[in-house]
């Protein structure tokens, strides 16, 4: 019996969308918006009933500009599940710097892992980045790009960060054949 045919009663979603919007020169805004949802009544650990319904929602915008740089970061937390969670809003904050490449979810981990910071804003945070890539990529390529990504940039945001685009595989043997990266999508 597979685990689909197992599945029983649904008590809980976490949901997450991740838009992006052209920004024009200062590059894109990337929208990541989490929320769980409890289905069913549950039980704190103090004995109270509470009724279903949304326990985290928080939202994240961040400015991203060239070179895939985090320039600004927002922080909404419109549903959490205890007051004092609201205390790390800004926990974020340190991450406003830092290039989405590489290393990234390394180092948003240490300034906001533990007691630094919401787990939920660092997942989300986290889900973010590859979306941010793509949406990046994508914004980009509402034009042709001429060629204008050398082998350097394309090693230090693409190349290894999954097995397509693993560095002696195919697409990275057609970048190579190819004048321009016009023809090379993320």
């Amino acid at each position: 019996m597979s685990l689909k045919d197992r599945c029983g009663e649904k008590v809980h979603t976490r949901s997450v969308e991740i838009s992006t919007y052209d920004c024009g020169e200062e590059g894109i805004i990337v929208e990541g918006v989490l929320k769980d949802n409890r289905l069913k009544p549950y039980y704190l650990i103090s004995g109270e009933a509470h009724p279903p319904g949304t326990i985290h929602h928080m939202v994240i915008r961040l400015l991203i500009g060239e070179h895939l740089l985090i320039n600004k970061i927002e922080v909404e937390m419109p549903c959490t599940p205890h007051e004092d969670c609201i205390e790390t809003i800004n926990s974020l904050k340190k991450t406003e710097g830092l290039n989405i490449a590489p290393g990234f979810s390394a180092k948003v981990k240490k300034i906001t892992g533990e007691t630094k910071g919401c787990s939920h804003l660092t997942t989300l945070l986290l889900v973010m980045a590859p979306a941010a890539v793509q949406g990046f990529w994508t914004n980009l390529a509402r034009k042709p790009l001429n060629g204008q990504f050398s082998r350097d940039s394309m090693e230090k945001y693409l190349i290894d960060t999954c097995y397509t685009w693993r560095k002696n595989g195919p697409l990275m043997k057609k970048l190579e054949n190819t004048a321009g990266s016009d023809e090379i999508g993320a």
